[in-house]
């Protein structure tokens, strides 16, 4: 794991010294991936560069509040690759696995531009581009705005807002271990800047709809403990989506509440995807079990006490398949 600071001078003399950015980030984008990626847009707008923001797939319709001015684009759906041909550096944010790109990933193989990665999480692959990365910060979100003090750009509304929401989402709303000192002095920043936490919060956690309620309702139902109630799961299968009318977006955040179970350390989600198989996600209490450890065996990742990966099987193999590997690192 990279525990070296962030090379700041290399990156803002990248920045300087071009004018056409590409920004993309990681499929089944959060708010920490959305919220980077438009907070660092202003901040190069205001550098008088030329920004264009393109993802492997559509911004989830609960996450759409993030970008009143619609300036996140779908690659095949506003954009074609043709089309960002012309830009001279092409910067990945929140990732630096080439799984988590989607179809985003042909597009960073095949660019001349030059390639830099700006990401907070453990590990990454070879993409050929140059590495801004602390495994150590909390959010991309924090990174974000660690840049835009290195490039001297003054934070307005705009920026804050994205980024307040990258950073709130990453840490539960400051309540993991991930949250210091360093992330309460960037939110009240933030805050100072222009960014409502009322406002961000109602958009994100007050604004569910029927079908997003009852797909949690189901999901919750199937919950189970083991291990004396160390280690929790649950899962949210095709009939559940099916029966609710719920999106996949909507289970964003559910295996957050299976921690709310007292004597709970480890929390498992399995998420079955229409195409098959399964998105997994973890969540770790205890400093004796690694996320990312547990992600990686499966070809994900992530951090320590959050990581996550797919899958495929039916789902009994899986799901035995999974747990296994959870309490055997539970033991």
């Amino acid at each position: 794991m990279n525990l070296m600071p962030i090379h700041w001078p290399r990156f803002v003399e990248l920045v300087r010294s071009h004018d056409r950015f590409l920004l993309t980030s990681h499929v089944r984008p959060d708010c920490d991936a959305l919220g980077s990626e438009l907070g660092m847009a202003g901040i190069l707008e205001a550098l008088h560069k030329s920004v264009v923001i393109v993802n492997a797939q559509e911004t989830p319709p609960n996450l759409k509040f993030i970008d009143p001015e619609q300036r996140l684009n779908a690659l095949g759906v506003d954009v074609k690759p043709n089309e960002l041909e012309a830009c001279e550096v092409l910067m990945v944010l929140d990732t630096s696995a080439w799984a988590q790109l989607g179809t985003m990933a042909d597009i960073v193989r095949s660019t001349r531009a030059h390639k830099l990665i700006l990401d907070h999480h453990i590990g990454e692959d070879d993409m050929g581009a140059e590495l801004f990365k602390d495994p150590r910060a909390e959010a991309t979100g924090r990174l974000v705005l660690e840049a835009a003090h290195h490039l001297g750009v003054a934070i307005t509304p705009q920026i804050a807002r994205p980024l307040f929401a990258a950073i709130a989402t990453d840490t539960g709303w400051f309540r993991f271990g991930s949250t210091t000192g360093v992330t309460l002095r960037s939110a009240a920043e933030l805050v100072e800047a222009g960014a409502s936490p009322g406002e961000i919060f109602n958009a994100l956690y007050e604004q569910d709809t029927l079908a997003r309620l009852q797909l949690r309702g189901r999901i919750l139902a199937r919950t189970a403990t083991e291990l004396d109630g160390r280690l929790v799961y649950t899962a949210a299968l095709k009939e559940d989506f099916e029966a609710s009318g719920a999106l996949p977006s909507d289970t964003e955040d559910v295996i957050n509440m299976t921690l709310a179970i007292a004597g709970t350390q480890v929390a498992v989600i399995f998420v079955e995807q229409s195409s098959g198989g399964f998105k997994l996600s973890f969540r770790s209490r205890t400093p004796s079990v690694d996320c990312s450890e547990l992600a990686k065996s499966f070809g994900g990742g992530g951090h320590k006490a959050a990581a996550g990966a797919s899958i495929s099987g039916p789902w009994p193999a899986v799901q035995v398949k999974v747990l296994d590997a959870v309490r055997n690192a539970m033991r």
